[in-house]
């Protein structure tokens, strides 16, 4: 009897704790999608052929940028627009990434399906309509793995929030002729399928608040506030360093390469370059449309904006890194290479077979 009652008790004190966080989680993510996310892709969208981009990496410019400037002060800028681009991804990202991390502790036993194809599914579509790029996506997934949940399911969500967003890809075949709107869809789809042989599966963990059940209410409450804050602070802490670095390592690629190299004659060598480019490049959500469009408009070679729109959007430095802290570096460099090697064969039969 007395075990009966324990467990009973467990099972409500987790059951609070459980409700609040997905609380707290619904709460950001319909306020992030009804006030900024959704209302600034529509816009975006709206605009059509006559969207603009402020920045090599950036949709906003805190910071004015121009040629005349050290190449110094040029990298400073450009960090300084790329984080506040991203300022409204990751006032979502970090406390709903601290929620799911909450409840996933709350729920103790993470759930998943027994096969590789149905978490990276149910990864794909759930994090189709999150509307974050991969940058902002990396607190979420971090949240989700610290948490328990399947590797596979985690990075699949990455991928598809930037590359399967519904707005985003009608951004695509908006913009572009049809093929290469195609191929912007079918390069992180054969991704996602190649992800069971890139990332391994982490064992299944069993996790608890390790609460005591003799508690009221009050103390339950602090309890909880205590946990989200505390995993606020953790995810803070492991989001902000590699953010940091993103920004500097992103600028110094956007800023010091010569614009005028995307101009040169296209070649195997060119397409190479630009593929491992486009794969570090930590753009903002849906720059990867707009800056492929701006370069396409202006004359760049079709392979090379091929090779862009199929890179830029599904992973970046910081989020490569983030997965190499997290899980390893032959994880995180698979990733990379694949998305790389993608957008090489994208460049290659453009070449072959020119677009236009």
């Amino acid at each position: 009897m007395g075990s009966t009652g324990f467990a009973a008790s467990t099972s409500s004190r987790r059951s609070l704790e459980v409700s609040l966080a997905a609380l707290i989680a619904v709460g950001v993510i319909l306020v992030f999608w009804s006030q900024q996310r959704y209302p600034a892709l529509l816009k975006k969208l709206h605009a059509g052929t006559a969207i603009k981009v402020a920045g090599p990496i950036s949709f906003d410019a805190l910071l004015k940028v121009t040629p005349a400037m050290p190449a110094p002060t040029r990298v400073m800028r450009t960090s300084v627009n790329w984080l506040y681009t991203n300022r409204f991804g990751m006032y979502f990202a970090v406390p709903f990434g601290a929620a799911m991390m909450t409840l996933l502790a709350g729920v103790g036993t993470p759930r998943r399906f027994s096969s590789a194809a149905g978490n990276v599914l149910c990864g794909a579509v759930a994090g189709a309509p999150m509307g974050v790029c991969a940058n902002c996506a990396t607190p979420v997934a971090q949240s989700l793995l610290v948490g328990g949940a399947s590797t596979r399911l985690t990075v699949a969500a990455m991928i598809s929030s930037p590359s399967f967003n519904p707005v985003v890809v009608a951004m695509t075949f908006v913009l572009f002729p049809l093929p290469l709107a195609a191929m912007r869809v079918v390069a992180p789809a054969l991704l996602l399928a190649a992800l069971p042989w890139l990332v391994r599966e982490n064992e299944l963990v069993v996790r608890s608040f390790g609460v005591s059940t003799g508690e009221g209410l009050g103390a339950r409450l602090l309890a909880f506030c205590r946990t989200y804050v505390r995993n606020l602070l953790r995810l803070t802490v492991l989001t902000l360093p590699w953010m940091l670095l993103a920004a500097v390592v992103g600028a110094m690629a956007a800023e010091m390469i010569p614009a005028y190299g995307t101009r040169m004659p296209v070649s195997v060598i060119g397409v190479v370059l630009v593929a491992l480019l486009g794969t570090l490049l930590p753009v903002p959500m849906a720059l990867d449309v707009a800056l492929a469009y701006v370069l396409y408009h202006a004359g760049v070679p079709t392979p090379y904006v091929a090779v862009l729109l199929c890179t830029l959007g599904p992973v970046s430095v910081y989020s490569l890194s983030a997965l190499g802290k997290q899980l390893d570096w032959r994880t995180s460099l698979r990733l990379g290479g694949a998305v790389a090697l993608l957008g090489c064969v994208v460049g290659f039969v453009v070449m072959r077979f020119p677009i236009l």
